[in-house]
């Protein structure tokens, strides 16, 4: 599989939206690896969680999205994979930002709070959108270098300037 493939993971919260997202990544030509539940029945969400964001994590996977009902149960499990940046967006502003600032590489979406063609919009700009770098490596290397301490069991504590 390709890593530009972008891999869908979903509970039972996020199927419906699942469909609309595949039907527009289709009309997109961009390939994706659909590896969430089928339907409405309930299942366990970090399970699936756990697939993308372990897929994204080991570098099999450039990019994820992960879809429950809030988004919240599922960005909260995918960020504890190293090197994964899940980003939960209720607005397509986020979605733009959490590229554009945070180069994020899981986009969660909660299938019930989110409506589809806000979804869908958040999801355009997500994937549309390039990393600025400059001043945000600044920050993304401070959580690296916090994810790489706290992994390991230590206490981090930033130190250098604020600004």
């Amino acid at each position: 599989m390709n890593k530009s493939t972008i891999w869908i993971g979903n509970d039972h919260g996020g199927y419906e939206l699942k469909q609309h997202i595949i039907e527009f990544l289709k009309k997109k030509e961009i390939p994706y690896n659909d590896i969430g539940t089928d339907s409405t029945e309930i299942v366990r969400y970090p399970y699936f969680a756990a697939k993308v964001a372990g897929a994204v994590s080991r570098g099999e996977a450039e990019r994820g999205i992960l879809i429950c009902s809030t988004g919240i149960g599922m960005s909260i499990i995918a960020n504890k994979f190293k090197g994964v940046r899940a980003s939960l967006c209720t607005s397509t502003f986020a979605g733009k930002m959490t590229r554009a600032h945070n180069n994020s590489n899981l986009l969660v979406l909660g299938g019930k709070v989110t409506g589809t063609l806000e979804a869908l919009d958040i999801l355009e700009a997500w994937l549309t959108t390039e990393y600025e770098g400059g001043r945000h490596g600044i920050s993304l290397g401070l959580i690296s270098e916090a994810e790489d301490t706290l992994c390991n069991g230590d206490t981090w504590e930033p130190t250098g300037p604020m600004r």
